[in-house]
């Protein structure tokens, strides 16, 4: 479906058609009949709006006479049911920007533009078009911040029960996350370059302009912290991964390791009583009404003597 927005006072308002919007938003799973109708009605290239629903799309921005295409990448939280798949992964985000219109189309319905239509924007108008691009590049890199912070207070979580853990599955959501931030640390290298690019050519014209010139810098450099506590904290995974999982291995070897001392343990007083089964003539306290008691002592005695060597070696 496609949706038709106009901001009126402090509100943002739907409309009916297009020439009464300023902003129109093309929501997920919008048959490709209606987007060409807009394309065509719009007089921009269809390959603006299509390439915006490829899922693996790169950051990019292009330009065609007077019509604009930024696309750039998001945060998306995975509803794969796949436990192997990354928590995150990023998809595109097409901002397309006419003579009177700006475009907004993405392959999933993703955060970053349900908070401007939730009104979640302080100041945002559509009708300032350069300030609301600014706008939806500045939410896209607070998205991959919280994205970050929840992704490390998990891994933190994680590694709490994996100090105690003998299992595979702390293991498994460490690579889960592992793999979320190869998609933030790509996602976000390719945006902080756009991002570049834009600022140097002055695609959007805010070299003029203080306040939109002095967000486009914050931008860059919130992307360049993005960017940066990605790798740290993809370093510190790879770095921990492998010590953790020896860590698992050891409190293998350690519970197999009192597995075997009890065995031993088990195994002496087990093999005393075997030798008394046996159908023999003349053993010790064969005719002692006292053998079944004495033996059981003997058991024990030695069984205790055992104990105490592992536990002076400090095996148990």
């Amino acid at each position: 479906m496609i949706k038709y927005y106009e901001k009126i006072g402090p509100q943002l308002s739907s409309k009916e058609n297009l020439e009464q919007c300023v902003w129109i938003n093309v929501e997920p799973d919008t048959p490709l009949n209606e987007i060409e109708e807009l394309a065509n009605r719009l007089e921009i290239p269809l390959d603006f709006l299509t390439d915006s629903l490829d899922i693996n799309e790169r950051s990019r921005y292009e330009r065609e006479d007077n019509d604009l295409l930024i696309l750039i990448n998001t945060p998306y939280l995975n509803d794969s049911e796949n436990e192997s798949e990354a928590i995150y992964i990023t998809i595109p985000i097409g901002i397309v920007l006419t003579t009177n219109h700006i475009v907004t189309i993405s392959p999933r319905e993703n955060p970053v533009v349900n908070k401007f239509l939730e009104g979640r924007v302080k100041n945002f108008n559509p009708q300032d078009r350069k300030l609301f691009v600014l706008q939806i590049l500045e939410e896209n890199v607070k998205g991959f911040l919280q994205s970050l912070n929840k992704l490390n207070l998990r891994r933190n979580l994680i590694e709490q029960e994996l100090y105690n853990s003998s299992r595979n599955a702390e293991l498994q959501q460490l690579l889960r996350i592992e793999k979320s931030l190869v998609y933030f640390v790509t996602a976000l290298s390719t945006n902080e370059l756009l991002k570049m690019k834009m600022k140097r050519s002055d695609i959007l014209r805010v070299r003029d302009l203080e306040f939109h010139s002095d967000l486009f810098e914050d931008l860059i450099i919130d992307n360049s912290q993005a960017l940066e506590m990605s790798n740290v904290y993809t370093n510190i995974l790879s770095g921990t991964m492998e010590a953790y999982a020896s860590i698992v291995s050891n409190n293998l070897n350690v519970f197999i390791q009192r597995l075997t001392i009890i065995t031993i343990i088990l195994m002496v007083p087990t093999l005393v009583a075997s030798f008394y089964g046996m159908n023999l003539k003349h053993l010790p306290f064969n005719d002692s009404k006292f053998a079944f008691p004495t033996i059981i002592l003997i058991s024990l005695v030695l069984g205790m003597l055992l104990i105490w060597f592992f536990v002076r070696k400090r095996k148990v």
